[in-house]
């Protein structure tokens, strides 16, 4: 096992050498044959890295503890999911499932329908140069298949705290979301490099960016799902560095998505288009950077400066090589961009909504990264937390939302200003009205009202956009509703796919502005038979009891819950004492409905009889998730349908256009 393990990591730093070259070598001859050799490297990459990956999986599954990885996180009281889990627990398990990624997605991108465009020689040169990078860092720095000097009897177990469906998940999606976005920058560079200014890499690599933001959609959403069930403190999102540093290309690829779709139609934003794709992938170099490096304090503890030495050059290699080549091209973008016809238009605001994500980028990055560089260049490490997030990111973000109920309201080219109006009339008065309804209902948070309010016009706006093009097609081919709506959103899935996306931040937006401004929380000790009283909830605490499971000691409360009045069951939040790890875990206790949940955290004890519980009510956090399930469900139905832009707006430019 360990030979194969060990063959396996030398051989990809081989194969991706021999990749490299012969993919040079094809190209200056012109030789078919090289360049089909080089495809063949590919499928061997993505051969031998899951050979390794496998080969992890087992030697995680079976407990090998001659092996440092193995014994490092994981022990015999594990249980099979959380063994296998442990392959992304630490550095070297991470960075091979980076390898078997990426060597995955660039086996299926140069075995595409594609294989034959000039262009895949330069892209699979580009994938394979990023293989040769995780490779070789694990064969210098991080083996997972290193043996022990002496074998223990047990490992060290898994952080507790990654013993959570959450984390079975999180990393994965996270990490296919990363590596996804090599993809269309190295089609990206691929075409500077070739002088193809035109639109076809963005057009070959529009499925493989939706597939990337997907994953750091869910990667992002299945990430808060997990700091709210796991950590106990009943939030989603502290502003942690490394959550930043997972949101970073998140915002720079929503805006690549909407700023390509003014290049595919109007030959508009070149630079900015392939300067917005190298700027996402290097962000996922700098959030991996981050997470090895351990620079920064963070929840995540993957800590290793030796390895965030590594990445911080080859992020430095790719950020000037990728500089270089835009730069050298400067002169052809520029010449064959067009320029903006009117300010008034659907271009200028779908630019506007760019530099707004992009202020968001940078208002994010710089809040992460102050505090190293002001100890580098004061000595003094300054902390930069949530406050400082929430206040300048909510006025950011709010623009946002406004923009988003007024863009699909502009015409393209140049809009005209009554047509515009009479277009925003009903989403105006829905959130109008909204912020009516709050106010009357006693309803505090003056700017949380403006917030629910302006989320209200933005639905408003995708529920009218979704009302006309069905009104349209009905008068057009005298369908009935349902299918007159399943028509029009089958035959325009990128548009309508991307409206349930906006519909899905909506509801995240509902959640998020309701749970900040108006959960309430309540720390009391209580002795047994008495009860915690927060809102409409009751909490009778009759007793801590203890038991054993899987070798872990178990403390339990039990609740008697009570709302209104009503008894709507018992609630029993934990700690977990681990043998092998010297905090215990907290398990909080959620009772969950549409619009709040009873969030319970079991905080101290004096005796059994004497108990500190912290109590929280946070509204709507439930919509946070399903908001994050309908963004899910809108990206696959763009995913799985589009034509590109200009074709589409020929096809339907008759039924339903209402912004133009």
């Amino acid at each position: 096992m360990y030979l194969i393990g060990n063959i396996s990591i030398y051989l990809g730093i081989v194969i991706s050498l021999y990749g490299i070259i012969a993919n040079f070598v094809g190209i200056r001859k012109k030789s078919s044959k090289w360049i089909e050799s080089a495809r063949g490297a590919v499928l061997s990459l993505a051969f031998v890295a899951s050979v390794a990956a496998f080969l992890l999986l087992y030697l995680l599954g079976t407990s090998q503890f001659q092996y440092k990885y193995v014994a490092s996180y994981t022990n015999e009281s594990l249980s099979m999911a959380y063994k296998l889990t442990a392959f992304w627990a630490g550095n070297a398990g991470s960075l091979l499932l980076w390898a078997v990624l990426l060597a995955l997605y660039a086996a299926m991108v140069v075995f595409s329908k594609e294989k034959k465009n000039p262009m895949m020689p330069y892209v699979s040169s580009i994938l394979m140069v990023n293989i040769l990078f995780f490779f070789t860092v694990m064969a210098l720095n991080a083996n997972p298949f290193e043996m022990t000097d002496k074998i223990p009897a047990d490992g060290k177990g898994l952080n507790p705290m990654l013993q959570n469906p959450g984390m079975i998940l999180h990393p994965v999606t996270l990490y296919m979301g990363y590596v996804g976005l090599a993809v269309p920058f190295a089609f990206g560079i691929a075409a500077l490099i070739l002088k193809r200014m035109d639109s076809e890499w963005i057009k070959l690599t529009r499925r493989w960016t939706l597939l990337a933001w997907l994953f750091l959609t869910l990667g992002n959403v299945i990430g808060g799902w997990w700091a709210y069930l796991e950590l106990g403190w009943g939030g989603y999102w502290a502003w942690d560095p490394v959550e930043n540093a997972s949101f970073l290309p998140w915002l720079t690829v929503s805006a690549f998505l909407h700023s390509v779709m003014i290049q595919e139609r109007k030959n508009m934003l070149k630079t900015w288009n392939v300067s917005l794709i190298i700027l996402s992938y290097i962000l996922t170099l700098f959030g991996t950077f981050l997470v090895r490096s351990g620079i920064l304090t963070s929840v995540h503890a993957f800590g290793d400066s030796n390895l965030g030495t590594y990445f911080l050059v080859f992020m430095a290699f790719m950020m000037l090589f990728s500089l270089y080549i835009v730069m050298t091209r400067y002169g052809l973008l520029k010449k064959d961009s067009s320029p903006i016809e009117a300010y008034f238009s659907k271009e200028s605001s779908f630019l506007l909504n760019n530099l707004i994500l992009v202020a968001a980028a940078f208002a994010v990055f710089w809040g992460t990264m102050y505090p190293l560089i002001s100890e580098t260049f004061t000595g003094t490490k300054v902390n930069v937390g949530a406050p400082y997030f929430n206040k300048v990111m909510a006025p950011i973000l709010l623009v946002l939302i406004v923009l988003m109920g007024i863009c699909p309201l502009i015409a393209w080219q140049k809009a005209v200003f009554e047509k515009f109006m009479k277009n925003m009339l009903w989403p105006l008065a829905m959130g109008v009205a909204t912020a009516i309804i709050l106010f009357a209902f006693g309803v505090n948070g003056f700017y949380a009202i403006i917030g629910l309010s302006a989320t209200s016009f933005m639905f408003g706006t995708h529920l009218q956009e979704f009302a006309r093009g069905i009104s349209a097609r009905r008068k057009a081919t005298k369908e009935n509703v349902l299918k007159a709506a399943f028509k029009l959103t089958i035959k325009n899935q990128r548009r309508y796919g991307g409206y349930i996306v906006h519909i899905g931040i909506a509801v995240i937006a509902v959640g998020v502005i309701s749970s900040h401004t108006y959960s309430t929380e309540v720390l009391k000790t209580v002795d047994a038979g008495n009860s915690i009283k927060t809102g409409d909830y009751s909490l009778k605490f009759n007793e801590l009891t203890e038991h054993t499971k899987n070798g872990n000691g178990i403390v339990v409360a039990d609740i008697d819950v009570t709302y209104k009045g009503k008894d709507i069951g018992k609630i029993k939040p934990e700690k977990i004492f681990y043998e092998t790890w010297p905090e215990p875990s907290t398990e909080v206790a959620i009772k969950t409905n549409w619009s709040q949940d009873l969030y319970v955290v079991l905080s101290s004890w004096e005796t059994k009889d004497k108990v500190t519980f912290m109590v929280k009510v946070n509204p709507f956090v439930s919509w946070i998730w399903m908001g994050g399930i309908i963004m899910v469900i809108g990206t696959a139905f763009a995913l799985i349908g589009g034509r590109p832009t200009s074709s589409r707006y020929q096809i339907n430019k008759g039924i339903s256009r209402v912004g133009g």
